[in-house]
């Protein structure tokens, strides 16, 4: 049976807990503020599309989908003018009255034509299932007490967020469409259905949404997969969005973007990949525990992949991966949060002019200490663990100086 560990986080969107790693897939601040915060508002999207007619991007580490869901989100909420638009059929494209944003200092696209195209890769096809079902603003209750024992997560819930960003529940509804047209194989997972339908976890998935797995059921025998789920979708559609949504659908119905999920190591599916991406979303597990798509040589493969203009953000303020992207030719940068105050990530460009926030004198330094010392896999096929073994003996035998120590002399000197 798969193990789900899902808690609400404070602005009403659900996380993960790893019990295997004791730690969290998103901040219980807020899993959709958080993707938000490091990897669409660093992306300065507006200045993007002022110049841009066709955006790319490249999402690792799909998960439950906030990234790109958030991507979505944000494009969707930033008003493009849906009476004005119409779509081609069949290619992606989404044609507009020039409008693209209400709240972004009335930003204009510069053209008519955007079109979108999103590639997705995970290697959990449970998660990759469940991620339109997802809860991403809920209500939260008082006391809300977490389905699993875990005194690290409770102690920091209970804090409504200030921010917190209103989500449009079409963004699901198209993932879910997008999937199930495209991916139908992954709804044959029975495990997928027993979520959705357990009194444990249904507080978490959209009622409506998992009306899906007895449709799907009641069709046994009679109807292709394929058939059934094209039957729940349009009854979904028709019978239950309001006027409302069904007028804003328009702006990512069906054919507004072309959405590719992958359910693969990411290593082996960019290898035979030809495409060049605008932003990429790196959002793997921490380096110290999934090291195999933080490595230099997986870096490189990135660079490749990396149009001109194009930028690569993470989570990840290491010392390590800060060097290995060095290495593999990027140039880096970092993430500031407005909201923290603080610097939340990593952002690696070709183009030096496309960094707002330079690494300082401290990051630099500390690069040089054996905390600086990157995962290598040049085959790009190792697993984890002998990475991490090879990665420990390289800074075992090093005569570079420990990052502690560098700290301490560092705080002594300034």
């Amino acid at each position: 049976m798969y193990k789900l560990y899902p808690y609400f986080t404070n602005d009403g969107s659900v996380g993960l807990f790893s019990p295997a790693d004791d730690d969290i897939y998103h901040s219980t601040y807020g899993a959709l503020t958080e993707a938000y915060e490091k990897f669409i508002l660093p992306a300065q999207l507006e200045n993007f599309l002022q110049k841009n007619s066709e955006i790319k991007i490249l999402d690792i580490c799909f998960g439950i989908g906030y990234n790109t869901k958030s991507f979505l989100n944000f494009l969707y909420n930033a008003q493009i003018d849906t009476d004005n638009v119409y779509m081609e059929k069949n290619n992606g494209t989404i044609y507009t009255d020039n409008t693209f944003s209400k709240n972004s200092a009335s930003k204009t696209v510069n053209n008519k034509y955007l079109k979108i195209y999103i590639n997705a890769i995970d290697t959990d096809k449970i998660l990759a299932g469940l991620s339109p079902f997802v809860i991403c603003n809920k209500k939260l209750p008082l006391n809300y007490k977490l389905p699993f024992k875990n005194e690290k997560i409770e102690k920091f819930l209970n804090k409504p967020s200030k921010n917190k960003i209103k989500f449009y529940e079409e963004i699901n509804f198209i993932l879910l469409e997008k999937i199930a047209r495209n991916n139908p194989e992954i709804f044959e997972n029975p495990e997928i259905f027993d979520i959705l339908t357990s009194k444990k976890y249904r507080q978490y998935f959209n009622k409506l949404y998992a009306l899906l797995p007895y449709f799907h059921k009641s069709g046994e025998g009679l109807y292709t997969l394929v058939c059934r789920l094209n039957a729940f979708l349009h009854n979904i559609y028709y019978r239950y969005l309001s006027i409302s949504y069904k007028k804003a659908f328009k702006w990512l119905k069906f054919h507004g973007f072309i959405f590719d999920l992958k359910i693969e190591d990411a290593r082996k599916i960019l290898l035979s990949d030809d495409n060049t991406y605008d932003f990429v979303f790196l959002d793997a597990f921490t380096p110290a525990k999934c090291p195999c798509l933080w490595t230099v040589d997986f870096f490189k493969l990135l660079f490749e992949h990396l149009n001109p203009d194009g930028m690569i953000l993470t989570y990840s303020n290491s010392a390590a991966v800060r060097n290995a992207f060095l290495h593999a030719g990027f140039c880096v940068g970092k993430i500031y949060t407005e909201s923290a105050g603080k610097f939340t990530g990593t952002v690696a460009v070709k183009n030096k002019s496309l960094i707002k926030y330079d690494l300082s004198e401290y990051d630099l330094s500390l690069m040089k200490t054996k905390a600086g010392i990157f995962y290598r896999d040049e085959n790009l096929n190792s697993q984890n663990e002998a990475i991490i073994k090879r990665h420990k003996i390289e800074v075992q035998n090093s005569n570079l100086i420990s990052s502690s120590q560098f700290i301490k002399e560092w705080k002594k000197h300034n």
